[in-house]
């Protein structure tokens, strides 16, 4: 009788512990959703250049004050799940049927895209600036790291399309998520309008960017942490992080590519870049910006930058795009 009780103890233990160790995993599993996932501040994203407010010695004075001032109208569209989604378009200076899409970055908005809005602008596009799901003026309560917004870039792009006729050109630009989301796009079936796609410091895929500042901030193992939140992600977003995977994307791009990186990007590791760039079976250009920090390119050397990608885009588009 003894025995037996000790038994049944030993059992009500292991009932305990196991019991104890899922709830420890599911909260854990909730926890990184919200860091990464779920639509709230992101303090770890904190940029050096405020890209909406203008400081003494800003680099991007002109480019804040011209995006501050410029003629722009708010455009809607719904998402095939139901979303109201929003976007700025500015009109060319001079009319035209080019059209550059712009992806902006994780947990930012079309506000803080105002140095690579003033560049496409120079070279003569219409511009679209669209607000991700979850993100500025559009509805949704999850961050789809490039994933499900691959399908709303789709519906951007016939929109445009649509308005500016059969025998328009676009080009999608992006930055950071909004570089991994254009690759995203890449891989889908796209008109031929699409001419081009540039994205800058993108990444490779979700569970190795998430895996790599699991390690930055936390010093913990992506298993099982990234898997458990992966699966929350399914539950409550509706994707696998595995799904969104740029790399992958890549290998089945028809449109040309352009891929920019940061020489010294901790944020998303700069190895990432090759992966895609190696990965990709279409015509394609690989710029490692010397120097460069996360997101940094751009300022690190303007003249450049400008450079590269308008010699890329005069191989893709029709005519050669006004000089800067």
């Amino acid at each position: 009788m003894h025995l037996k009780r000790l038994n049944k103890a030993k059992q009500w233990s292991l009932v305990g512990a196991l019991s104890l160790s899922a709830s420890a995993l599911a909260y854990a599993g909730t926890y990184f959703y919200s860091k990464a996932v779920a639509i709230n501040k992101k303090d770890f994203t904190e940029d050096e250049y405020n890209m909406q407010d203008v400081y003494p010695d800003d680099p991007w004075t002109a480019e804040k004050e011209w995006y501050q001032a410029v003629k722009h109208d708010v455009m809607t569209i719904e998402s095939d799940d139901g979303l109201t989604l929003s976007s700025l378009f500015i009109p060319a200076a001079k009319e035209t049927n080019r059209v550059a899409i712009i992806a902006h970055g994780y947990s930012g908005s079309n506000k803080n895209m105002a140095p690579w809005s003033k560049l496409f602008h120079d070279l003569g596009f219409n511009l679209l600036i669209p607000d991700a799901r979850g993100h500025g003026e559009s509805d949704g309560d999850y961050i789809g790291f490039g994933w499900h917004e691959r399908v709303d870039y789709l519906r951007w792009i016939d929109n445009m399309i649509e308005r500016f006729g059969s025998e328009s050109e676009l080009i999608l630009y992006g930055l950071s998520m909004g570089g991994a989301t254009v690759m995203n796009v890449s891989g889908e079936t796209l008109p031929s309008n699409v001419k081009a796609i540039i994205e800058d410091c993108g990444y490779s895929s979700v569970t190795k960017e998430l895996a790599h500042q699991m390690k930055r901030m936390y010093k913990l193992p992506q298993f099982p942490f990234i898997p458990l939140a992966s699966f929350v992600t399914k539950m409550k977003a509706g994707y696998w992080f595995g799904e969104a995977n740029p790399e992958k994307q890549v290998k089945n791009s028809q449109t040309p590519l352009f891929f920019i990186h940061g020489e010294e990007d901790h944020f998303v590791p700069t190895h990432m870049v090759y992966d895609v760039y190696h990965a990709a079976n279409c015509p394609k250009d690989l710029y490692v910006v010397p120097g460069a920090a996360h997101a940094y390119g751009y300022v690190t050397d303007k003249e450049e930058y400008r450079f590269r990608i308008k010699r890329f885009l005069d191989k893709y588009l029709d005519e050669e795009t006004q000089s800067i």
